[in-house]
């Protein structure tokens, strides 16, 4: 739902006309309804921008900015308060009125009431602005798991926040320039980690944070109010396995219902695994309409889960939608790729997750995506392979250098594995160690590539140290991943592709609910005899047969490394060409144009370094020239 676009200028340089092309740059997220207010508090001016999808409440009185006057507040909100008739109905309990059927009023009043605590009352999915002229304050918050995306940044007394960063460049003050120790985060794991950025003095809110500025002093206050390690820190629950299954499906059915509240029509992605199986399955069987169900395929065999999906969905009686995607219908996305992720981005499955995005869009106009149900339960398989690795290598420190043979041919470590072992060697931190067994480059080797200066930023997998000792390396790998991976590749993926066609994706696994009882739940609910998400799976096959279910994981991704040989190479030769990459002075050149050779000759390298690469100077060529 939505998306929304401000700034605060202690220059008092702002009016009404740029607020508007700001939010404009984001028409996308919200076609059906726009909305733009300027204050001027004396020391500063604050401008509220927003665009609207109309989700629930579609009358005009869910219009935005919306005002309580009588207590000074205004705001502005993208995403969904799933239990905003709950907290309705206790508001009224305390003598609130409400003149709408709107979330947004809720949140509204919910502040009134309980300022900022108001937050750890909310399920749902936000990216919320709140002007309160009372105590002059400007208060933005994000949800828990960070569903919705919320960016700022804050240089020379001015700070602009908004749901992209496309929205930045419309505002003449905004500098872009190049953080080259992000980019650095970027070619080591091909997202950029929260808080960070591509650009110099701009943030991502963490999720679960809540960020303060205060219009008198200038301060900027940065706090948090959930995390999920706390969760995995909670003593583990002394629970039945019968219990624990019966509790973990009551909380999922609850979530995913939830995620169906909507005043327009809603529809679900199935892959046919296990993730949106269960979400399929829960919703079908206590519904008395059929589910909407939406499905891409490819003609290449090795992508193709389409037929899995129908399998499901005939079983489950859905009413299904198909689309076999062609080679032309991917390759044409790749152009438009850069203006959607409008900082740099490296997985390629952001090209079908767009594909079936603009499918759906045809049906409906919200889509439940099953994204967090291997982190939350414990679904990859690089979360047990490096539990054993490291457990290997930790347990026998005298005899290292005999495992080195076994190291440089697995297939944990990819590129440059020396390397790899050396930061691995240097570090007693656990998560850095799944860190580095996971990463596409190494901080050495990005100082190689880089022709810049660059510092190493803290993230989540520094934090190690965070989570309880006494509980498995498999737990704290769940935990940290549940901060990065899924938030800023999985999350920002999902949110830019549905909503660049205006579709509004929710993330029913993400219920803050869930994730606080898994978290608790012994580690062999979740892992046992060797596999991964075992209680979610044993849910689904109440449902489904197991023999449909079971087989071997796929990934959702485009056959990239051959297209750039072939339908793709002259966009390959135009943004990697010698001129343009020393006109930019960003590479060591050298080292760039032999990975390009060596590829395009058919020699085998590190194929994701390059792709990387590509999809950089993409992303380079549409917001840096």
């Amino acid at each position: 739902m939505c998306g929304i676009a401000g700034f605060i200028d202690f220059n008092r340089n702002g009016n009404l006309d740029l607020l508007k092309k700001m939010s404009d740059t984001i028409l996308h997220r919200g076609p059906d309804d726009s909305g733009h207010e300027l204050f001027d508090t004396g020391s500063a001016q604050v401008g509220l921008g927003f665009r609207r999808l109309s989700i629930i409440e579609l009358s005009a009185l869910g219009h935005q900015p919306m005002k309580f006057e009588e207590e000074g507040l205004t705001v502005i909100f993208n995403g969904e308060i799933y239990n905003y008739q709950e907290i309705r109905k206790e508001l009224e309990g305390h003598g609130y009125t409400f003149k709408s059927h709107s979330d947004t009023e809720v949140i509204l009043k919910s502040y009134a009431k309980w300022g900022e605590k108001c937050v750890e009352r909310f399920i749902g999915m936000f990216a919320i602005a709140l002007y309160d002229a009372q105590k002059a304050k400007v208060i933005l918050f994000r949800d828990r798991a960070g569903v919705k995306p919320l960016f700022y940044y804050h240089s020379n007394d001015l700070l602009l926040f908004g749901s992209e960063l496309k929205i930045f460049h419309a505002h003449p003050q905004f500098k872009k320039q190049i953080s080259y120790s992000a980019l650095s985060l970027y070619f080591q794991r091909g997202y950029i980690s929260a808080p960070h950025t591509i650009f110099e003095n701009t943030y991502k809110l963490d999720p679960g944070h809540i960020l303060e500025i205060d219009l008198q002093t200038k301060d900027v206050a940065d706090w948090k109010y959930w995390d999920v390690v706390d969760c995995y820190n909670e003593p583990k629950l002394d629970i039945s396995y019968a219990e624990a299954k019966k509790e973990t499906e009551r909380l999922m059915l609850s979530a995913f219902q939830y995620r169906m509240i909507a005043d327009v029509p809603v529809g679900v992605f199935l892959s046919g695994g296990y993730d949106s199986t269960a979400v399929t399955a829960l919703l079908q069987k206590n519904s008395t309409q059929k589910i909407k169900t939406f499905t891409i395929g490819f003609e290449d065999p090795k992508f193709n889960e389409a037929h899995h999906a129908k399998n499901v969905a005939d079983y489950l009686g859905t009413e299904h939608y198909e689309h076999i995607c062609t080679y032309k219908d991917a390759l044409d996305m790749v152009d438009e790729l850069p203006h959607i992720y409008d900082e740099p981005f490296g997985d390629t499955s952001a090209i079908p997750t767009t594909l079936v995005s603009r499918m759906a869009r045809e049906k409906v106009t919200v889509a439940l995506s099953a994204d967090g149900g291997d982190e939350i339960f414990a679904g990859y398989p690089k979360y047990f392979n490096a539990v054993d690795r490291i457990n290997q290598l930790n347990k026998i420190p005298a005899v290292v250098g005999k495992l080195i043979p076994a190291w440089l041919h697995s297939d944990v470590s990819t590129q440059n594995k020396l390397s790899k072992l050396k930061d691995y060697a240097a570090s007693t931190n656990p998560v850095k160690q799944f860190d580095i067994i996971s990463q596409a480059m190494t901080f050495y080797e990005t100082q190689q590539l880089l022709n810049k200066e660059i510092t190493q930023l803290n993230t989540p997998f520094d934090e190690g140290n965070k989570l309880n000792d006494a509980y498995y390396l498999l737990s704290k790998f769940q935990a940290t991943e549940y901060k990065t991976y899924m938030v800023d590749d999985i999350l920002q993926k999902v949110d830019r592709a549905t909503m660049s066609i205006s579709l509004e994706g929710r993330e029913p696994f993400l219920d803050q609910r869930i994730i606080e009882f898994v978290a608790k739940l012994p580690t062999s609910f979740k892992y046992k005899n060797g596999i991964g998400k075992y209680i979610l799976k044993d849910i689904v096959h109440d449902y489904v047969p197991r023999e449909m279910m079971e087989r071997p994981k796929m990934g959702f991704g485009v056959p990239l490394q051959s297209w750039l040989r072939k339908e793709l190479k002259h966009v390959l030769l135009d943004v990697l060409n010698e001129q343009t990459l020393r006109e930019q002075n960003i590479f060591n050149v050298d080292r760039v144009i032999k990975m390009r050779d060596k590829y395009l000759a058919g020699e085998p390298i590190e194929f994701q370094r390059l792709s990387y690469l590509f999809l950089f100077q993409l992303w380079y060529k549409k917001w840096m020239n």
